[in-house]
């Protein structure tokens, strides 16, 4: 590790002791918030030991957890593949953006969670209602980034690969993508994040088990400490997958990861 790293890595373990010591000092020393309005840390360890053992909701933390990562992974999956080749298509033809644009200005401005009810109405209650949810918050950004990614590409570039004669099919693998991957993996670090924040809300509605049937649970119970332990499950799934993504990204962009440090 660099020095640049381990200085960032000791100033954001500073600042995690700190907020855990305010958290401390504010409920369990000086009860300036009551646990009724959110919880100390001591009533926070009791419920992941509850759910990380007997369980909660029908489940232990494991097994919810499992089950959101899941629907991340599958309507993240899905909207990588169909918004990032319709992404490059539309920055690449416009006769296709064309086609194309008029509808998606349409539908991009809609709220995820507004096709909660279209999507279980098409799909009933069960996974597949709720991976088309996460698909929609996800399946925007890759396109929008896909595209800008093409357009952003340098002309002389392309007339280049032109005037060399070659084949589409070769221009876009081994032109196009490339050159349009840094905004692609920005959109899919956008995707990733869509995809978590929309999860909790399309697993309030008809889940029976995932993190956001644990938090749905706990607000109905009225039980704080599980309320954090639902929202620290995300955040650090949630962390745990952007982290992997950011793998990827070094592992498949080393140049441009190179040129950026």
């Amino acid at each position: 590790m660099t020095l640049a790293g381990k200085r960032k890595a000791v100033i954001g373990l500073t600042t995690l002791g700190g907020v855990i010591a305010l958290w401390f000092l504010t409920t369990a020393v000086t009860g300036l918030v009551s646990g009724a309005r959110f919880p100390s840390p001591a009533e926070f360890w009791t419920s992941l030991s509850q759910i990380s053992g007997r369980g909660y909701a029908g489940a232990t933390l494991l097994s919810h957890a499992l089950h959101s990562l899941k629907l991340v992974a599958m309507g993240f999956a899905v909207a990588v593949l169909t918004g990032v080749p319709l992404g490059l298509w539309m920055g690449w033809s416009r006769r296709v953006e064309a086609f194309v644009n008029p509808v998606f200005l349409i539908i991009r401005p809609i709220p995820p969670l507004a096709w909660i009810p279209l999507a279980i109405l098409w799909l009933g209650l069960g996974d597949a209602a709720k991976i088309m949810v996460i698909w929609f918050s996800a399946f925007v950004p890759s396109v929008i980034n896909a595209f800008t990614g093409v357009r952003n590409i340098d002309r002389p570039v392309l007339e280049a690969a032109r005037m060399l004669g070659t084949p589409r099919w070769r221009m876009v693998r081994e032109v196009i993508a490339p050159a349009a991957s840094p905004m692609i993996f920005t959109g899919l670090r956008l995707s990733l994040q869509a995809s978590w924040t929309t999860l909790v809300a399309a697993e309030l509605v008809g889940a029976l088990v995932g993190v956001g049937f644990v938090l749905n649970m706990a607000q109905q119970d009225i039980y704080p400490g599980m309320i954090l332990v639902g929202m620290l499950t995300v955040g650090v799934l949630g962390w745990a997958t952007t982290v992997i993504l950011a793998w990827i990204e070094r592992r498949a962009l080393a140049w441009n990861v190179a040129a950026r440090d």
